[in-house]
């Protein structure tokens, strides 16, 4: 899987990235999932047309330490697809966007 990963967060870091995440971002229904939906303008051409499957979304898992960004674009109505597939650049940026401003926003000393 490919991912960005941000580890060694200390306990008090991780608590507010959790409060962070649960107030402003979609619930899995799996505890330390969190789903970032991708606005529609940064869909590719295969997964605007399969709308039907999405939102379309990136996971976010958080760990004891640690918080991955998967680079995979999931759809929440399908388990497989040809809409489901690593992000492309423009997705990829965004994701990335999100890590960052999550940092700063929360002074997170990694």
């Amino acid at each position: 899987m490919r991912q960005y990963l941000l580890d060694e967060i200390p306990k008090e870091g991780m608590e507010r990235v959790r409060e962070h995440l649960q107030a402003r971002s979609l619930p899995s229904g799996l505890e330390e999932i969190f789903w970032l939906e991708l606005p529609s303008d940064l869909l590719d051409p295969v997964q605007w047309e399969h709308r039907a499957c999405g939102p379309h979304y990136l996971a976010i898992e958080l760990g004891k330490n640690f918080i991955k960004f998967e680079f995979l674009v999931r759809a929440r109505n399908r388990f497989r697809c040809d809409c489901i597939r690593y992000a492309n650049p423009a997705q990829e940026n965004f994701l990335m966007q999100f890590a960052h401003t999550l940092i700063e926003a929360l002074d997170l000393k990694t």
